[in-house]
């Protein structure tokens, strides 16, 4: 099997919360589409809650500690990334935003991107439209057409949305990035002692 990296960057501030559910419901669906096609898949988390402190940080610094450093690593060296974060006040939570601002702005330029987002209520399912697809086209990602929003209602089995429930939603997206990844080399990672001059070129020779 070839293989893939997906990235997965949940907002959400409680624990357990919805946001990382649906995150992992996506995640679920992308990885086996993945593998229908031959490609397995080595996935990462990013919980942005356990970054908060040093998201802050790095605001106020410039400095990124170890461990936000590893994650904005992580989303460099992506195939595929999936995106979701809790929805307040009609758009994203602003730690979502904050981890957005200290990231490289060439980080996700050309990445296939999944986005995801939840709320009390479906009234807040136009956030994915009006701010987190522009924010990641300002980002110049690879942002598949379809985004899934998960209501508080629609976790239960029924869900409110007859037409297209949530499962059939999560599996569009997913075939969707799963299609984008496959397409796509993979990325070469830069090996930690890539940029380090061998001694030969130190010396001259």
């Amino acid at each position: 099997m070839t293989s893939r990296s997906i990235v997965v960057v949940s907002g959400g501030l409680s624990q357990p919360s919805s946001t990382r559910m649906l995150a992992d419901r996506l995640t679920e669906a992308t990885v086996a589409d993945l593998a229908a096609r031959g490609i397995d898949t080595v996935v990462e988390v990013v919980e942005l809650r356990g970054l908060a402190h040093d998201v802050v940080d790095m605001t106020l610094s410039g400095y990124a500690r170890p461990e936000l450093a590893a994650a904005q690593s992580a989303l460099a060296g992506a195939d595929g990334v999936i995106a979701v974060s809790p929805v307040y006040a009609a758009s994203y939570a602003g730690l979502f935003k904050s981890f957005v601002d200290v990231l490289d702005p060439e980080t996700l330029r050309g990445t296939p991107v999944a986005l995801g987002a939840t709320g009390g209520t479906a009234r807040h399912s136009l956030a994915l439209e009006h701010a987190l697809r522009p924010l990641f086209a300002y980002l110049q990602a690879d942002v598949v057409p379809t985004a899934v929003f998960a209501a508080t209602d629609d976790w239960a089995d029924a869900g409110t949305d007859q037409v297209k429930p949530l499962p059939a939603r999560i599996a569009r997206a997913a075939a969707e990035l799963a299609a984008r990844v496959a397409a796509r080399e993979p990325v070469t990672r830069a090996g930690l002692y890539d940029a380090v001059p061998s001694f030969e070129d130190l010396l001259g020779g």
